[in-house]
């Protein structure tokens, strides 16, 4: 049976009517998708992500695509529109994870993801994109993961989140995933000309990224000619390699260096000759069959590369060689071509000429109690027996050293827990930049004690990133999201985003923030009454067995 006209008609209309009403009462919702939503134009192909909380979401963008051991090259164009809303996948471990303790990964909740050696991807947070109704030029910081050159993502920690940045500062922040460990720097140079990229090709994936945010960011609403690299450790690490590749020369404008555990010097051809040899020794290959390599499964050549490392720092060592607090490991090869300069190296000065830098480091990076339970709850008493083991008749010495840098402190454990090889390497590598006479140098310390655990984990190694990423609240186990923190957070963060602006961090949050020199140690002291001291730590570095990274 037909319904009559206008029965119909008011039926379409009141279906109308709900739909209408749907979607006003959906147009409030935090996220917005969709398949018309956050669509932009790539090089490539179209990407969609999404809208959450005004703030544009891309994950999992290919920047470029490689096989195993060769260089970059930019992705295969795609039909369409490529969903881009999720992560891509991660690079490979040579130790997978398959175990956590309990109480750390409670603090720093990781995020492992999915490993494949396609791993070339760029996740990126915009308050608006390119559009008739938007036409800004935001600054862009381009976020480096740590794990030295061997582990990480830019998914494995929730403080790497970029969309409150974003938010705040009005800025476009943009992260990455490369190719690391025996992937990205096996050196096969020695073994056929196809392989003369292989030392670096971590570092060249990097370089691949910074050249799609220029060729790319503007359709995401970002500056290319504004784009600051930011990292923390192996991040840290990654920034100082770029400060040295001509290869980045003018593809960044700022850099930013946080806790960096690498970066003051690349690997010598002498020793990623060795552990080539190492490599094929373990898998029982002869020169002539170095292409089998090309298709071993990664779980056999990762095995191989982990147990070559040990036996060349094991050789190392025995020879009397130097090989750092923490071992040799893959990185970036100095081979006289991608990166021609040792970091120190008086030709390497240009390379980064002009650049700010803002370099600093947290308070307790890699503590001594966190490795010593016997010593958490150490008293004055144990902590002086531990400290005469190390410095002998200088151990009183020591301890006026640490009261004079830190007089607030009140616990026993914060005699020993002071950081002074990531400090030393940070102002090392100040010193290094204010040399070459090459734009300004801003030096901070993170000093804020976290109450998470009863405070035992302090300023710990990361414990700054939320703070950078204005990620308190995402990150509550680490930070414990009281007040303080948000406070905080509020003052590191705006200094981030106006160094990124303007390469020059002050706000009229913080105190007047000098620039660095050798001469005046000017650094800023974050903690719940920042504060700019200079030298405040000189006895205690003096004292300290230099342990540069």
């Amino acid at each position: 049976m037909k319904l009559p006209v206008l029965a119909f008609t008011a039926l379409l209309l009141q279906f109308a009517s709900i739909l209408t009403f749907a979607q006003k009462a959906t147009s409030g919702l935090p996220l917005v998708t969709g398949n018309d939503v956050a669509v932009t134009q790539t090089e490539s192909g179209k990407v969609r992500g999404y809208i959450h909380n005004g703030i544009y979401t891309y994950k999992g963008i290919p920047y470029a695509q490689a096989e195993r051991f060769m260089p970059p090259s930019k992705p295969k164009a795609w039909e369409g529109i490529r969903s881009s809303l999720a992560y891509g996948p991660v690079c490979p471990l040579m130790d997978p994870t398959t175990s956590v303790m309990d109480e750390s990964e409670f603090v720093f909740h990781h995020d492992w993801g999915y490993p494949n050696e396609d791993c070339q991807r760029v996740n990126v947070w915009s308050p608006g994109i390119a559009s008739a109704n938007d036409t800004k030029k935001r600054p862009v910081m381009v976020w480096l993961h740590g794990g030295g050159h061997t582990a990480g993502s830019s998914q494995e920690l929730p403080s790497y989140d970029g969309e409150n940045l974003a938010r705040k500062g009005d800025v476009v922040v943009v992260s990455v995933n490369h190719r690391l460990n025996i992937l990205g720097f096996l050196d096969l140079s020695a073994y056929g000309d196809k392989y003369k990229s292989s030392p670096n090709v971590g570092i060249m994936d990097l370089v691949a990224a910074l050249e799609w945010v220029k060729a790319n960011i503007a359709n995401f609403g970002g500056d290319p000619n504004n784009v600051t690299i930011f990292g923390q450790s192996g991040g840290g690490g990654k920034v100082s390699t770029l400060m040295n590749a001509p290869a980045a020369k003018g593809l960044y404008h700022k850099a930013i260096i946080q806790s960096c555990g690498l970066g003051l010097r690349f690997t010598e051809k002498e020793i990623s000759s060795r552990v080539t040899k190492a490599v094929l020794a373990e898998l029982k290959l002869q020169p002539t069959q170095v292409d089998s390599l090309l298709k071993l499964p990664y779980a056999v050549l990762g095995a191989a590369g982990k147990k070559a490392y040990a036996k060349i720092n094991a050789e190392l060592r025995a020879e009397g060689k130097d090989v750092g607090f923490f071992g040799i490991s893959f990185g970036p090869v100095h081979d006289g071509n991608y990166l021609p300069y040792q970091p120190a190296d008086a030709q390497a000065k240009s390379i980064a000429a002009g650049v700010p830098l803002l370099i600093g480091s947290v308070k307790n990076e890699v503590m001594t109690s966190l490795f010593m339970p016997n010593l958490r709850g150490g008293s004055l008493a144990d902590v002086k027996a531990h400290l005469q083991k190390l410095y002998g008749d200088k151990t009183e010495a020591y301890l006026a050293a640490v009261k004079k840098a830190y007089p607030a402190d009140t616990r026993p454990t914060d005699l020993l827990d002071v950081d002074d090889m990531f400090r030393r390497t940070a102002v090392r590598m100040a010193d290094l930049k204010v040399a070459a006479a090459s734009g300004p140098v801003y030096m901070y310390l993170f000093a804020w004690q976290s109450p998470v655990m009863e405070g035992f984990y302090k300023a710990v190694h990361c414990m700054e990133i939320p703070f950078v990423f204005d990620n308190i609240a995402r990150c509550e186990e680490m930070t414990g999201g009281g007040k303080d923190a948000h406070a905080l957070a509020e003052k590191v963060s705006q200094a981030w985003i106006n160094f990124a602006r303007n390469g020059n961090p002050n706000h009229k949050g913080l105190p007047t923030w000098q620039p660095y020199t050798p001469a005046n140690g000017a650094t800023m002291i974050f903690d719940n009454q920042c504060v700019e001291k200079y030298h405040h730590d000189k006895e205690f570095l003096a004292i300290t067995p230099d342990r540069t990274l």
